[in-house]
């Protein structure tokens, strides 16, 4: 007998709603203990990009650059948080908070020191404006996103269906931002762009069980269930289904997070974040919350 999952709606909202108040006692600590609520790169505080190549004739594919001896040289300067990304065997991309000419010449000398020979192929700065809009234009790409799935929603199916699905978004929104800032991990535009890609995976999990819901409606074997046992039903059928996926896309995720390399690794850490908290999310939470508000508008 499958599980009753409607009934059980007061414990998924309440596994839902710690994590959540998890999520923002983590952001609220932050902002008292490190002065900011999440570990913003330089995207959106501004910083020093700096792009070299290293030129030994040791350095080959097998033995490509290490990072740990480029961060080794940044410690010197107190950089060791740095953002460091390996292109190809010689190419790194190095991106520190804001730092003089000076600074950056000495550590290009170092570098060229340890390695027999280094190019500066490009160095930029970004200023903290910059990064204030990017964080703006961050947050109303999130917002226009999500209005727009409102819309979408509101009028393949109804807007108590849409609602609910936004809730859903937010909430895995709201549970992935929380979980990377208590990781303290760094947040760039590509953090923006995995949270969008979470939306874009979730609503479609979502709208599959919608599709399910809508068409045994209309189904005369299903006219004899309450509309919470339709819909729990409707779960069920459509359960194998976003088992399968999440696992398939979480196999994927685990392979970039492991094995793609310093680059992806902020990344892929938020799609797995998200992706599990929207699988939850589309069966546990958009579902339950349209059976809530229809019992509400007909009791």
């Amino acid at each position: 007998m499958n599980l009753n999952i409607i009934k059980k709606t007061k414990l998924w909202f309440t596994l839902s709603g710690m994590l959540i108040v998890l999520g923002i006692c983590g952001l609220l600590f932050n902002s008292v203990t490190r002065g900011k609520p999440m570990n913003f790169g330089i995207d959106f505080t501004g910083g020093t990009m700096i792009n070299v190549r290293f030129n030994s004739p040791n350095i080959s594919a097998a033995n490509p650059v290490k990072i740990a001896d480029v961060r080794d040289v940044l410690h010197h300067y107190k950089l060791g948080e740095a953002v460091i990304q390996r292109s190809g065997e010689r190419d790194v991309f190095i991106r520190t908070e804001p730092i003089e000419t000076e600074t950056r010449q000495q550590i290009i000398q170092e570098l060229y020191q340890k390695y027999d020979g280094v190019d500066l192929l490009e160095a930029d700065t970004i200023g903290p404006v910059i990064g204030a809009e990017l964080r703006a234009q961050a947050f109303w790409a999130l917002v226009l996103a999500l209005i727009g799935i409102l819309i979408y929603v509101s009028f393949r199916f109804e807007f108590v269906f849409a609602t609910a699905a936004v809730v859903a978004l937010a909430h895995d929104a709201i549970i992935t931002t929380g979980i990377m800032a208590i990781l303290w991990r760094s947040i760039d535009i590509s953090f923006i762009a995995a949270i969008l890609t979470i939306l874009g995976y979730s609503i479609n999990d979502t709208i599959v069980i919608f599709d399910r819901i809508r068409e045994n409606s209309k189904k005369p074997a299903y006219r004899k269930l309450s509309f919470a046992q339709m819909v729990n039903e409707s779960i069920w059928e459509t359960m194998a289904r976003s088992i399968n996926t999440v696992l398939t896309v979480l196999v994927m995720v685990l392979a970039f997070l492991f094995f793609g390399g310093e680059t992806l690794r902020e990344f892929s850490l938020t799609l797995l974040i998200g992706f599990t908290a929207g699988a939850y999310s589309s069966i546990f939470i958009a579902s339950p919350l349209v059976v809530m508000w229809s019992k509400k508008e007909n009791p």
